[in-house]
């Protein structure tokens, strides 16, 4: 109607319109673009170059970029703008504290900004990073997306590298991990547009490391061991020992997670050298920690404890909130892990009063990852002390929190650990489809570090329904994976599983199952695992309860009481201690 109107078509008022000439002359255009574009064609030519500038700004136009750029006095400026805003392409957003507009409509957006000559809109993109720097510049931080955009477009290169960069670091900070991988690609793009030099090659270094992180959140393993490897090559023809001692530090990380402990320590070992030879303290802080990590998914739970130890030590304090180059702040992830590793250990009051501290740096940060780590850490310290009412709510959170923050690579650890609470109250429903998801996604992300204790946990949710095969092939399962990746700790609690369903069978297979106690709780005790000694013990308490050894099963039954009041395990002392007072008798 507005073009039939603006070609003399219809005459008249808005609700009394006429025909003008004669009907065989309407022309229909093919497309809504088409009809925006003739629109634009008919204005008159200062008000159609001022909309189109508009438009190299964005759907949003702020008045003093509009006014920088435009190219004409203040006074046409404003008559065009009246006449746009008459015209319904662009209305006034705000006037405080600075006047702004926007389009109509995005394909109004689309059309006015494709009218333009190529060169012409990079020219403009141009001069808008020059014009948000001169008036922001005391806010740049809160312009980098919109100054990473039109460098881009302008081909300012070397800025279009800084800010993409810092979009990204931004993107990282609130878990909008899509959005950082593109910002980070954009910055190698340009960067690739630059002249050869020294100072190229680190800022592409440096540019895999914010990829890095975001890849490893989303759980695109594969693709992260390709960008690190450039990074190491890079970092090598530099000669840059800090930045090899950076990647080395990431490769221990990816071999952490996909199993391989041995290349996990070996490049931690390399990355403690280069911290050691270029008194590169952050750097050495961070090998302690990739260090603990291997010790920790082999069982070796005293050394893990040992490294994380200088970790929470050195990040404590005012770089609690630094990343260094990690997706989370160093200060978070090692108090999680330590505080995990203390629980494995049944030392919970440290394992909280840690877990705890974690927690809050991650509430003052409010990076969504960091609070997911940190919640979960917790949850799983309270789990394993049987304290549902605290352990459940973090785990829900910690999960909650993969979901909203699109954290997919944590997926599979997070849902295993809220699966194992839902079991152990009695929730095997909703445990079931959580571990199986978990299962599912650990296979295709190939997180080698999670599948025995995925599978483990899904036997558990199946014993727990009675279904004794499906229950015993994961257990075997568990049993196979935490073997073949050297996870003893894991191997442990797979054993103790298998003795769980023998004893469950019908009558209970009793040599079977003493042996899988027998070799879990010797296996808990070389490694220092006192909540799984006391669960061995129980095992066995139980099993010569059923088989009418009552000498052995008050011994054993009796050890597991102990340990359960000393570490203050109390959700298993009642059923304990009611099977002891049955076996004597009393």
């Amino acid at each position: 109607m507005r073009t039939l109107v603006e070609t003399g078509l219809l005459a008249g008022e808005r609700g009394a319109y006429r025909l003008a000439q004669p009907l065989e002359r309407l022309q229909v255009p093919a497309t809504v673009q088409a009809v925006l574009a003739a629109r634009i064609d008919r204005l008159p030519p200062e008000d159609k170059r001022l909309l189109q500038t508009a438009a190299v700004i964005g759907t949003e136009v702020p008045w003093p970029l509009l006014q920088t750029i435009a190219d004409a006095p203040d006074e046409a400026v404003h008559r065009g703008l009246a006449h746009l805003q008459a015209a319904e392409f662009l209305y006034e957003t705000s006037l405080f504290p600075e006047r702004a507009y926007t389009f109509k409509h995005a394909l109004t957006h689309e059309v006015a900004y494709g009218g333009l000559l190529r060169e012409r809109q990079r020219l403009l993109h141009g001069c808008i990073v020059a014009a948000i720097e001169q008036h922001a510049a005391d806010r740049l931080a809160d312009q980098v997306e919109r100054l990473a955009h039109h460098a881009l477009r302008g081909e300012v290169r070397d800025k279009a590298v800084a800010y993409c960069r810092q979009a990204g670091d931004k993107a990282v900070a609130r878990s909008a991990n899509r959005e950082a991988v593109t910002c980070f690609e954009q910055a190698l793009a340009a960067l690739a547009h630059l002249p050869e030099s020294r100072e190229r090659h680190a800022q592409a270094i440096d540019a895999r490391f914010g990829l890095r992180s975001a890849l490893n959140a989303l759980g695109d393993f594969a693709r992260l061991l390709a960008v690190l490897r450039e990074a190491e090559s890079l970092a090598a023809a530099l000669d840059d020992a800090r930045r090899l001692g950076r990647v080395s530090v990431f490769l221990s990380l990816y071999f952490f997670v996909m199993g391989t402990y041995d290349q996990a320590i070996a490049a931690g070992q390399r990355a403690l050298e280069h911290a050691t030879a270029g008194g590169e303290s952050v750097l050495q802080a961070l090998a302690h920690y990739c260090l603990g990590r291997a010790a920790d998914a082999q069982g070796d739970y005293r050394r893990a404890v040992a490294c994380y130890s200088q970790a929470v030590a050195f990040f404590a304090g005012t770089r609690c909130q630094e990343r260094f180059d990690m997706g989370i702040p160093p200060a978070v992830t090692s108090h999680a892990w330590l505080a995990r590793c203390y629980a494995q250990m049944g030392q919970f009051t440290e394992g909280r009063a840690v877990g705890d501290e974690g927690l809050q740096m991650a509430e003052v940060g409010a990076h969504p990852e960091s609070l997911m780590l940190a919640a979960s850490g917790i949850g799983l310290v309270s789990l394993w002390q049987g304290d549902l009412s605290r352990a459940l709510p973090h785990l829900e959170r910690a999960v909650g929190l993969v979901y909203e923050a699109d954290l997919p690579g944590w997926f599979p650890m997070v849902a295993t650990v809220l699966g194992a609470a839902y079991t152990l109250a009695g929730r095997a429903a909703a445990a079931l489809p959580l571990l199986t998801q978990a299962i599912a996604q650990s296979i295709g992300t190939r997180q080698s570090v999670v599948s025995s204790l995925v599978s483990r946990h899904l036997g558990e949710a199946q014993l727990l329904t009675g279904h004794l095969e499906e229950a015993h092939a994961l257990a075997e399962q568990a049993l196979s994976l935490a073997r073949a990746y050297h996870q003893r700790g894991q191997q442990a609690y797979a054993l103790l599983l298998l003795g769980d369903i023998a004893a469950r069978c019908n009558p209970p297979e009793r040599t079977r199952a003493e042996a899988h106690y027998q070799e879990a709780l010797a296996l808990a005790d070389e490694l220092g695992m006192r909540p799984l000694q006391a669960h061995c013990h129980r095992g066995l308490g139980t099993l010569y309860a059923a088989t009418g050894q009552r000498e052995q099963a008050c011994a054993a039954l009796a050890a597991a009481i102990t340990l359960y009041r000393d570490m203050d395990m109390t959700f298993w002392l009642p059923e304990t201690e009611a099977a002891l007072a049955q076996v004597e008798g009393r």
